[in-house]
């Protein structure tokens, strides 16, 4: 079995790639390594550095001829995607399509591909469930139902069996930017904390029960579109609080409003990956918040000596 994962050097990614290796199956990694980094990768993984746009790609498919898929390269930043909507369209539909069609052509047998619970909007019933309405609210989410769509379509007129697994926030050690990140950085560094209302929930899924929903979906024999997520709702103060108390400091923070194409409320029911696809959450947010706030304090020791 040999799997081809894109956005392999990413934060997630590199992940989903470890935790295929340790299950013995053969990987092929992709990535631009625009926001990516080699180092995230061990060196025994054959690796190709190419943009999902590129038509180059189709020579990783020709080359390796993958058995699955995990697309998980992306534009992710939500701010980003209000400032480049084109550049966010380009990567996340147009990058779909050529890991679609490629996949198609190869005789690919499954694709698992990352979508985002941003495609909800503000929902108003609780958790959100994948029958839900979707209701984009930035350019990122559009961009990402709309890579949504065209998978689904791929499906039902080319018969290609495909997952889409939206995911609630994921966090963890590595992650380049993310509010918890961000957050604990900050307290590492002793400067004091940006937090744009406070008020507003998240479900914190943390990365490693994401690399594992991947492959669950990727091994199951099931299709079509699964939350992937704690199902706990925290609201962004009560993310501060939990962090300041495992790391043992006090500083308050500074709040601003809210900004552009931000969800209010957000926390999604996992009940039907649960139920469907052999999966489930194993980290509860103390334990991941734990192993993420060691990570950052080692790096920065590493860093000042």
């Amino acid at each position: 079995m040999k799997v081809l994962v894109t956005g392999a050097a990413g934060f997630i990614g590199s992940y989903v790639v470890q935790a295929l290796l340790e299950k013995e199956i053969s990987v092929v990694a992709v990535d631009n390594l625009s926001t990516g980094k080699l180092t995230n990768l061990t060196e025994n993984v054959p690796f190709y550095k190419i943009d999902i746009t590129d038509k180059a790609l189709e020579n990783v498919f020709q080359t390796e001829s993958p058995d699955y898929v995990i697309h998980l390269a992306a534009q992710s930043s939500v701010i980003e995607s209000m400032i480049n909507p084109v550049e966010d369209c380009q990567s996340n539909i147009l990058g779909t399509l050529n890991i679609l069609r490629f996949a198609k052509q190869y005789g690919v047998k499954k694709c698992v591909v990352a979508s985002t619970a941003a495609v909800y909007g503000n929902p108003t019933i609780f958790p959100v469930g994948e029958d839900s309405k979707l209701s984009p609210l930035s350019f990122y989410a559009l961009s990402k139902l709309s890579a949504e769509n065209y998978i689904l379509l791929y499906e039902k007129l080319f018969n290609l069996s495909s997952t889409i697994l939206r995911f609630s926030n994921v966090y963890g050690p590595k992650q380049p930017n993310g509010v918890i990140t961000s957050l604990i950085e900050c307290l590492v560094e002793g400067e004091t904390p940006i937090i744009y209302d406070g008020n507003q929930t998240r479900d914190f899924i943390y990365v490693k029960d994401i690399a594992q929903a991947c492959i669950q979906s990727m091994l199951s024999k099931q299709t079509g579109i699964f939350n992937i997520s704690s199902n706990r709702e925290l609201s962004i103060k009560q993310l501060y609080k939990e962090i300041t108390d495992a790391m043992g400091v006090h500083t308050e923070p500074v709040y601003e409003i809210l900004r552009d194409g931000e969800i209010e409320r957000s926390v999604l029911s996992n009940v039907k990956a649960i139920a469907s696809l052999g999966w489930t959450p194993t980290y509860h947010l103390e334990e991941g918040l734990k192993e993420t706030i060691n990570h950052y304090v080692n790096l920065s020791i590493s860093i000042n000596y």
